[in-house]
């Protein structure tokens, strides 16, 4: 498998230039009417990005259901998994075992984007993450989100976890349509949670009078990601943001968008937000915004081998981590890799022979089916048993203790001194030398008053 599946094509250097010259153009936005759908501005709202939190829209919209179908009540208490508590900022921290009220869930949810408490909601709702995650892709079906797709509740990257800006636009009027009664969620100014008061994450309704919500969303992979909106007169208008540089440019851009909106003559034959043509399904991935955003991050990361469970599935090895991430996350949102479990990965082989993109984490049968599929799509595949994820494990941990232990039998440079006990008189020295250095400086004084 090794040396016939490096791939050394000018298609994955082209595609991962293309990627990078996206990050850096201007990046997708659409303004619309709530009410009417009709577009007002609109840049590359079709293109697939990554949600960040804006999934969390979604997570509300499928709650707000259940709560009206009966399956739900606000007043309701949910338990905090472990799972749930695990979750990283933001996040309030309530501790695994203990419980919160389904209100306050969502408080926290959409004022302050908390992560646990996605997971609170999704676990509560369907009883599983991956059954949460299968009721927001048959919502995303029926609404019409040709581009989107949703594996975890909260938005934490994923490569399969993708969107457009028109997208995430539908879902902002849908809430607003479907749910008025949920309204305030959006707008609220803090949530309290005991003794701590936290602010709305949006700063766009503290800049702009008419503005009445809706979330952010940030990961480095996406950059600073908003959907706000705004009434002024009795006219709502929803602008949605991808990629901005930081979350006071999202707020900034959006206010732009939504004030050019407002001054906007509504024509007489609109195009209409439900018109925007999103990109074909797994057609390009996604910019990656890493690069600007978070310049001291790698932006493909060598996974940690111990951490690899059953079976697993390779698509070659690759010259660098930039080529194999690119080749990963395509492989991931393609027709036969879009709803394939699992989690991707970057190995770097022990010999230097390359970087391994691949998926671990599912069954014989799953792994066999994929690879079957990627096949017949003359894509590389290749099946990893569990024995050979565990030699990736040792191979990789003995790589590091060699290096450690490299480093530390390291000889002493020539000229250097490393013994403590000789530091303390060189020291001193200096301190000598210092002070006869002051008594030669006084003398010349004193010498030039005599004179």
């Amino acid at each position: 498998m090794r040396s016939s599946l490096i791939i050394r094509t000018a298609a994955i250097v082209f595609a991962l230039v293309l990627s990078l010259a996206s990050a850096r153009a201007e990046t997708p936005y659409v303004t619309f009417d709530a009410n009417t759908g009709e577009v007002l501005a609109e840049l590359r709202a079709g293109e697939p990005w990554y949600p960040a939190s804006l999934t969390k829209l979604v997570t509300a919209y499928v709650v707000f259901q259940k709560i009206r179908e009966g399956k739900m009540r606000l007043d309701q208490q949910l338990t905090v998994s472990p799972l749930a508590a695990r979750q990283p900022a933001s996040r309030i921290g309530i501790p695994a075992g203990q419980t919160v009220s389904l209100d306050l869930a969502m408080q926290a949810l959409l004022v302050y984007s908390a992560n646990d408490m996605a997971y609170v909601l999704a676990e509560n709702a369907s009883g599983s993450i991956a059954g949460f995650a299968a009721d927001m892709n048959a919502f995303a079906k029926l609404a019409g989100l040709s581009a989107s797709h949703f594996v975890n509740p909260n938005g934490l990257f994923d490569p399969r976890q993708i969107t457009s800006a028109r997208d995430m636009g539908i879902v902002g009027a849908m809430l607003i349509r479907d749910f008025p009664e949920h309204r305030h969620y959006f707008s609220q100014d803090y949530v309290d949670i005991g003794r701590r008061r936290l602010s709305n994450r949006n700063m766009l309704i503290r800049l702009m009078e008419d503005a009445d919500g809706m979330k952010t969303g940030f990961v480095c992979d996406s950059g600073f990601n908003l959907v706000a909106s705004a009434t002024r007169n009795g006219r709502t208008l929803i602008s949605v943001v991808m990629g901005a540089k930081s979350g006071y440019s999202r707020a900034v851009q959006a206010k732009d968008l939504l004030e050019q909106g407002f001054l906007t003559t509504p024509l007489p034959h609109p195009a209409k937000i439900l018109e925007v043509v999103n990109q074909p399904f797994g057609k390009i991935v996604p910019a990656d915004m890493t690069p600007i955003v978070c310049r001291n991050k790698e932006r493909a990361e060598i996974a940690d081998a111990a951490g690899f469970e059953g079976w697993g599935i390779s698509f070659g090895l690759y010259n660098t981590a930039l080529d194999a991430d690119l080749a990963l996350r395509g492989r991931m949102i393609s027709p036969s890799g879009i709803d394939t479990p699992g989690f991707g990965a970057l190995y770097k082989q022990p010999d230097g022979t390359g970087v391994e993109a691949l998926m671990w984490g599912l069954d014989p049968a799953a792994a066999l089916a994929t690879c079957n599929k990627y096949r017949t799509e003359k894509a590389p595949c290749d099946l990893l048993p569990p024995q050979r994820l565990s030699l990736y494990a040792e191979s990789q941990a003995l790589l590091i203790k060699r290096r450690q232990d490299a480093k530390k039998s390291a000889p002493t440079a020539q000229g250097s001194d490393t013994d403590k006990s000789v530091a303390k008189p060189r020291a001193k020295a200096k301190s000598v030398t210092k002070k006869a250095t002051k008594q030669r400086k006084s003398t010349k004084r004193v010498r030039k008053v005599i004179r």
